[in-house]
Formats: structure tokens, C-alpha cells, sequence
């Protein structure tokens, strides 16, 4: 790496910094690198048809102040190519090979929906690459999720600005409010967007999440199986993957702490960005005998 990229790294944000791309395995990935040079990079695992630029650069942005931050696109989606997976398993491979031709021997993950599925798979596989996790708006597998009834609601809901208002939001002011700043914040990258592939993704991910969450699981090998400290976050009232799955991974968890942020939905990390920031700061910086 160069001086130059060094610099453009401290001074890039979601908004404005290059895709970059690595190639191996058949696939060619499409990634965002933001923050210092130095530290243990937080790669970003993203949510049910999301790519690089549906994160919320006010999140982003405020966690790569002081650490590397990685965004990319999974096979299939977005400007990576191969195909999407149909299952968490291939997903937590495809994954890791992103991070190895990275060159990268440790990394934080932050898995958000379906997102976080992959980190668990990720964390209980490969101890030694995922120093900590953070699960946030997920489920463990075999837990509850109501992925098909809550996407018909909410596409039925014409008014709505976009999809992600009545999915990720409840219905109060206050929600739909950040709901909507949320959605403008996503939209501020003008130059350079990432590309929606549509049921290519979709299709095979919500087979993917549906089969994770109908699977039974009833000794939580999963779960039992991560080892590393855990963060594990949900919005009280998260129609998608219900606020009872953080509590049912918690428990589980060897060394898990939880939060639970009031008024919020499946988007709780956008509603109450600064916040989830400032928690995930104090778990990622903070001594753990575990880690």
C-alpha cells in the first residue's frame, strides 16, 4: 500500500471512497476500505438484498474514526460477480475468502440480518480469524423470523417512500422521522453507486435466511461453538427477526453482551446510530480475558 492510499483511506468516507476489487476463487469481490491503517479492520457483513451503499454513513463513517472499516459485496451481489448462495454455510465461505485474499489474519465482524446468520457461521468455524462479533437484528439457527409476511406488508404500503420505512422502522414519529433521514443519508453518494441485482439476490438469500431460521438447532452447536466476546443487539420491535432471538443468542453465547434500543425496528443501528456507535466503540476497544 502507499502513502497516497494510506491518505486517501484517512480521508474517505462511505460517500466518497473507491470500490476496490480483489479476485479469487472465480469470484471478483467489490469492496469499500475506509479508516486508519491501523487496527484490527471491522468487516461489515450486510443485510437481506442490501449492498455496499444501504449502510448508513453516519454509522460507517463514525466507526472508521478510529479504525479500519470494510464493506463489500458478498458473492452475486452488487458489483462482486459469481452467484449468491442459497445457504449461510457457502455465504460464511465465500465470505472468508474475501478476507484471506484481503491478507488479513484477524478481523472484528458486524453482522446485521442476515448478515449476522454468516458472522455466527464465520465466528464458530474460523476462531482464529474473528477476534470479536457483533450480531445485530438476527437470529440464531432455528430461531423466529417472519421474512415473506413482513416484505408483503411492507411492498404493499404504496405511500411509502421506500420499502425500508415500514421494514426497518415502527410507526411512530419519532421512527418513521429517522426513517426517513436515514433513507436521505443513503442516498448522498452520488458518483459511483453500487448495483441492485434483484432476484438474483434475493431469491436465493431469502432461501438462504428461511432455511438458517427453520433449521432446528436444539443444542445450539452454533452459538456454543464462538467462543470470542459478542455484542448482540435488536430494536424492541423488529417484525423481521424478533428482539427474542437476541435474548435467546445471549443466553447461549460464552461471553455475549446485550442490548435491547427502545422505539426501533429491524433498523435499530440507523435509528439510534450514535449510540450503537458509541456501544460498539466500548466492545471493541474494551479487554476481554475471552479475546
Amino acid at each position: 500500500m502507499t502513502q497516497l492510499d494510506i491518505v486517501r483511506q484517512h480521508v474517505a468516507t462511505l460517500e466518497t471512497a473507491l470500490t476496490r476489487y480483489v479476485e479469487g476463487n472465480g469470484i471478483r469481490f467489490a469492496y469499500r476500505l475506509l479508516g486508519p491503517a491501523t487496527g484490527t479492520p471491522l468487516v461489515l457483513l450486510q443485510h437481506f438484498s442490501g449492498n455496499i451503499d444501504a449502510w448508513d454513513p453516519a454509522v460507517v463513517n463514525a466507526l472508521a474514526a478510529d479504525r479500519p472499516v470494510i464493506a463489500f459485496d458478498n458473492a452475486g451481489v452488487g458489483r462482486s460477480t459469481g452467484q449468491t448462495p442459497d445457504n449461510i454455510e457457502t455465504m460464511a465461505r465465500d465470505a472468508v475468502a474475501f478476507i484471506n485474499l484481503l491478507g488479513l489474519p484477524e478481523v472484528d465482524l458486524l453482522g446485521f440480518s442476515l448478515g449476522g446468520c454468516v458472522a455466527q457461521q464465520i465466528a464458530a468455524d474460523h476462531g482464529r480469524l474473528v477476534r470479536k462479533l457483533i450480531l445485530v437484528g438476527t437470529a440464531p439457527k432455528g430461531g423466529e423470523e417472519h421474512l415473506l409476511a413482513v416484505l408483503q406488508q411492507a411492498f404493499s404500503q404504496t405511500d411509502a417512500p421506500d420499502p425500508r420505512l415500514p421494514l426497518f422502522f415502527t410507526k411512530s414519529s419519532a421512527s418513521q422521522s429517522s426513517g426517513l433521514a436515514f433513507l436521505k443519508r443513503t442516498k448522498l453518494r452520488k458518483d459511483d453507486r453500487d448495483t441492485d441485482n434483484g432476484k438474483a439476490v434475493t431469491d436465493p438469500q431469502a432461501k438462504a435466511l428461511i432455511t438458517w431460521c427453520a433449521t432446528p438447532d436444539p443444542e445450539h452447536a452454533i452459538l456454543r461453538a464462538i467462543r470470542q466476546p459478542a455484542l448482540v443487539v435488536s430494536g424492541s420491535h423488529d417484525t423481521m427477526l424478533p428482539a427474542s432471538n437476541a435474548y435467546a443468542m445471549f443466553k447461549e453465547l460464552s461471553n455475549a453482551q446485550l442490548v435491547l434500543y427502545p422505539d426501533s425496528g429491524h433498523g435499530a443501528l440507523f435509528q439510534h446510530h450514535e449510540i450503537f456507535v458509541s456501544h460498539v466503540r466500548t466492545f471493541l476497544q474494551a479487554q476481554s480475558a475471552a479475546a
